[in-house]
């Protein structure tokens, strides 16, 4: 990486005598030109490209997590677009060469380049102010910048009264927005700029990044320390900086991996793998020991579980990504035993552990006693990863327990720690199954205690023959239904059913508008329960009969309209006018039934309907 410029100068001591004061790293290596910036190589490329055209942005909006380089960026950009050297007077990328403005840009001093916080800075008249002296050309420089850092900070007020001078801003006016929260910037604001995802820092950039600045400093660390601090750093160049001044003081001049071990408080990643070895062995003893001794060494229980969580992710990579193994971050213990339990353990294993492990950390976190939470969950991984997936248990069971020493628990890395040598997946299975007999010390008596015990198990369970019963209705689907409790099934028949044909085991239906188009096959389960028969339920093209409820609607419909003709309602609706008949009962009386029996008829006698007034009816 070309160093960068204006930057370097020999640490001196805090606090001598004619000396400066100490400048922390992530200060006295501040990236000064794109050249300095490490892992932003799409931006860079791309602001090349459009300096080089002429076809610069009225605004710019930097995204991305905190440390990544957005204001370092931003006052880069306004650097380049203020540069004026005696060769040069234009705005350009190329910023090898300090120009008239570069210093007091870089150091946040220049007049024309005006930096505003915006956490600190939220309302409108913040932003009033701004649109105020925009109109008024820069004192000395090409363009007026304003640098808005935190610009999600804004209020609702102050990002509307900025959108008009955003949209068309005076020649002389440039705009860098800096934001770690993207989602909170109104996207009509997002529309009128040019947008650049600052990307985290990949580890590898990182370790090299700090070797680098390390052997400037004059200081020794090993590769070891190196990867620590750049995994801690997740991505951020400025945390990283910061934590390795820290290890430099820490170690007081030297760093080394114990150092910055205790600075961290993080577990030795060989004793993380040599913990994970134990958990897929099943060897409980060994895995509360190992977790024991990284506990007493400083090392917090969720620390521990989370890098445990990290090797498993790494070892699922490596089974896909090979070259996962090249990341310059990874000590060679990790290397090299990653890529041993890749070939060795499945991926249903590694799934298993990881889910198990977020859970462990999880409870770890919000327990009032974390190391026991964190043993509690080491016990249930090393337990469940000497056990086949229930897939190869049943494979195992339906094969009699014939799984050699190679099958699927041992697959699982259990090879260590399990008590017996042979018939693994036939031993877990077989455990799975002790609470139906006794204990058993071995695997193949807990086997035959799982072949025991199915035969009495299907002799005790004897299916009392359902009587058959006939249907040839929807009447006689909904009387079932109601025999049998089931009121949801009744009122999707009532409602839902238009029949069109029916004969034993065969039911045509369509359905209503409204009907659940899961209905035919709830109802060929419930017609196969009720009967003792097996049907079979078919939707039809035909429209087929109305539905219950439709009969019922148009049959009360009928009955309204003739109680409508009759000649004494007739009369009782015209004297009270807003009068409706609300319902039509029909009754045999007892004169009408002599009649019935000597001269059959199937009409009766419609007496006069119920009729209720209009609520606004005070007559």
């Amino acid at each position: 990486m070309d160093e960068p410029t204006g930057t370097k100068q020999t640490s001196p001591v805090a606090g001598s005598e004619g000396q400066a004061p100490y400048r922390v790293l992530a200060r006295k290596y501040r990236p000064t030109d794109f050249t300095d910036l490490i892992g932003q190589e799409p931006m860079v490329r791309t602001l090349t490209n459009a300096f080089s055209t002429g076809r610069i942005a009225q605004a710019w909006m930097l995204t991305g997590v905190r440390g990544v380089g957005k204001t370092t960026t931003a006052r880069i950009l306004a650097r380049a677009l203020n540069y004026r050297t005696a060769e040069i007077d234009q705005p350009t990328i190329d910023l090898t060469v300090p120009g008239e403005h570069c210093q007091a840009i870089m150091e946040g001093r220049h007049v024309d380049v005006i930096e505003m916080d915006a956490a600190s800075h939220t309302g409108i008249d913040d932003i009033r102010e701004i649109i105020e002296q925009v109109r008024y050309r820069p004192v000395s420089a090409r363009y007026k910048v304003y640098i808005i850092d935190e610009v999600h900070m804004l209020s609702n007020q102050a990002f509307n009264g900025l959108l008009k001078t955003l949209e068309e801003p005076p020649a002389h006016v440039k705009f860098i927005f800096a934001t770690t929260e993207i989602r909170k910037v109104p996207i009509t604001v997002l529309s009128r700029c040019q947008r650049f995802d600052l990307r985290r820092i990949d580890s590898g950039l990182l370790v090299a990044h700090f070797k680098n600045v390390a052997g400037q400093e004059g200081i020794a660390i090993d590769d070891e320390s190196l990867a620590m601090i750049a995994r801690a750093a997740e991505g951020s160049v400025r945390d990283g900086l910061s934590l390795l001044d820290q290890a430099i003081a820490h170690g007081g001049g030297a760093v080394d991996a114990e150092a910055v071990r205790s600075m961290l408080g993080l577990a030795d990643r060989s004793r993380v793998v040599e913990l994970f070895g134990s958990l897929m062995g099943g060897d409980v003893s060994a895995a509360l020991a190992s977790f024991r001794n990284q506990y007493d060494s400083g090392a917090g229980p969720s620390v521990i579980l989370t890098d445990l969580a990290d090797f498993t992710h790494l070892v699922t990579r490596l089974k896909f990504v090979s070259q996962a193994a090249d990341d310059p971050s990874l000590t060679e213990t990790e290397r090299s035993r990653g890529a041993e339990f890749s070939s060795t353990l499945s991926t249903a294993i590694l799934s298993r552990v990881w889910q198990m492990l977020l859970k462990g950390i999880s409870e770890t976190d919000t327990s009032s006693r974390p190391a026991a939470a964190a043993e509690m969950a080491l016990i249930r991984i090393a337990h469940a990863a000497s056990l086949p997936s229930p897939e190869e248990a049943l494979k195992a069971f339906q094969n009699g327990g014939g799984a050699s020493a190679g099958g699927p628990v041992q697959s699982a890395g259990s090879s260590a720690g399990n008590g017996s040598g042979g018939g693994g997946a036939a031993r877990a299975v077989g455990e799975r199954h002790m609470p139906l007999g006794g204990g058993g010390g071995g695997g193949q008596p807990s086997m035959r205690l799982a072949h025991s015990a199915e035969p009495s198990v299907q002799a005790a369970v004897v299916a009392e023959p359902v009587q058959q019963v006939a249907i040839s209705s929807l009447e006689d689907m909904v009387a079932l239904a109601e025999q049998h409790r089931d009121i949801a099934m009744k009122v999707q028949i009532r409602t839902g059913v238009r029949l069109v044909r029916i004969e034993p085991g065969r039911l045509e239906i369509s359905l209503a508008p409204d009907a659940s188009p899961t209905l035919p096959g709830e109802l060929t389960k419930k017609l196969a329960d009720w009967t003792g028969a097996k049907w079979v339920v078919s939707l039809s093209r035909e429209e087929g009969a109305p539905t219950i409820s439709e009969r019922e609607v148009a049959k009360r419909e009928a009955l309204v309209s003739d109680a409508r003709q009759d000649p004494d309602i007739a009369a009782i609706l015209s004297r009270f006018p807003g009068a409706k008949i609300t319902d039509v009962r029909i009754t045999v009386t007892d004169d009408v039934l002599d009649e019935a029996t000597l001269s059959p008829s199937e009409d009766g006698d419609i007496l006069p309907a119920e009729i209720e007034p209009d609520d606004d009816d005070t007559d």
